[in-house]
């Protein structure tokens, strides 16, 4: 570790960065095996601890380096070139983080700040699906604590995170279609149900979470009764849209440069010629290296929407998931195009970019949930 969070001084853009690069390294070492496996990335996760970057979205009075929205984005972004899985439980833990800062308590807040405490969002439930604003779960006072029960379809890190930044429904009827909670991992009625096996992400340990008769204390409400919503749309919805297109172009970046790589260096032996002296090898890459850099320009203008509060923040937020997510797969299949036979080799690497690049279209909010939205907004209807 690099001291308690209370000593540690305060960290510059590129002093991020930097740390970013070594968890990246790890990353990079344990992607292939934890692929293999289907395990959770502990080597990177642990070095995203150890180099003090579990509190970027902390404040900086509770020992967190509050880092903006956008220099987060870029963590996992370089995490992504590396290892997928990597990727999105850092992302689910700077969402969560997020949630744990406007409206947490004051030791949480410091566990996170500290390496202490790894959070992740369970607000996708088997009932609504995709429309994770509209939980079936459902939340009852009793004595001075609540009572929670729920089927939750996804919960990334579900074996491994500390706290659950958790939605149902309200209280006592409330204004409001839900409210939000943090639910420990440990609370008994909580079953987490099987493992994940999946097509790609296959470190990132999503699996359905059983809540029956789980019992919280007054103090795990995060935000007001039947402020759910309004805690989705303003606090999570802008972060975890750029951060998972971050994951997506961190994706593409790593499948470009391993395609270049490989056109590069792989030769035809009886005309003594690499693939890449092709001009058709050459133009496929050139058109999945200028999609790739017009995503990461997106997740730039979208940050600076979000940061500078600008009016088409909320605009450029549902576009930057969507963009990003669908640029992936046109960007993945141009390298394993490229590549050939070759790319269905795991030694090469992209297959695994190509896998853990399906993920984000499906994960809520979906792509087509994300261009309705569009729709809706840039003809002037209500988005709900």
């Amino acid at each position: 570790m690099h001291g308690p969070a209370h000593e540690r001084p305060t960290m510059d853009t590129a002093e991020i960065l930097a740390r970013a690069d070594d968890v990246a390294a790890a990353a990079a070492a344990a992607a292939v095996s934890v692929d293999k496996e289907g395990r959770f990335p502990s080597e990177s996760i642990d070095a995203l601890r150890n180099a003090g970057l579990f509190g970027l979205g902390s404040a900086p009075e509770v020992g967190g380096l509050g880092g903006s929205p956008g220099v987060i984005a870029r963590v996992i972004e370089r995490l992504a070139r590396e290892c997928g899985s990597t990727a999105m439980v850092t992302c689910m833990h700077y969402a969560g983080t997020a949630v744990i800062e406007a409206h947490g308590d004051e030791a949480t807040r410091r566990a996170i700040a500290e390496g202490r405490h790894l959070s992740t969002l369970a607000f996708s439930e088997s009932g609504s699906r995709s429309h994770f604003w509209a939980p079936t779960s459902t939340a009852k006072a009793d004595g001075q604590g609540y009572v929670l029960d729920a089927r939750k379809s996804w919960v990334t890190s579900a074996h491994h995170a500390d706290g659950y930044v958790w939605s149902s429904g309200t209280v006592s009827g409330a204004e409001g279609p839900s409210t939000i909670w943090l639910v420990p991992r440990t609370a008994e009625g909580v079953d987490i149900q099987g493992s994940y096996v999946g097509l790609g992400l296959r470190g990132n340990d999503s699996t359905p979470v059983v809540a029956t008769g789980v019992k919280v204390p007054a103090g795990a409400m995060l935000g007001d009764d039947g402020a759910g919503f309004d805690i989705m749309m303003g606090v999570v919805l802008p972060r975890f849209n750029l951060w998972n297109a971050s994951c997506s172009v961190g994706l593409m970046k790593g499948a470009v440069q391993r395609a270049a790589t490989h056109c590069s260096g792989q030769r035809y032996e009886h005309i003594d010629t690499a693939l890449a002296d092709l001009p058709t090898i050459r133009a496929y890459l050139a058109r999945a290296q200028i999609k790739t850099d017009m995503a990461a320009a997106l997740i730039t203008e979208a940050a600076a929407a979000i940061e500078g509060g600008r009016e088409d923040a909320m605009l450029r937020v549902l576009e930057v998931k969507a963009g990003a997510a669908e640029t992936a797969l046109e960007v993945v299949a141009l390298c394993m195009r490229v590549c050939g036979g070759a790319a269905y080799r795991a030694d090469v690497g992209v297959e695994r970019y190509s896998r853990d690049a399906q993920a984000a279209n499906i994960m809520a909010p979906t792509t087509d949930v994300l261009y309705d939205f569009i729709g809706k907004a840039i003809t002037g209807l209500p988005l709900f």
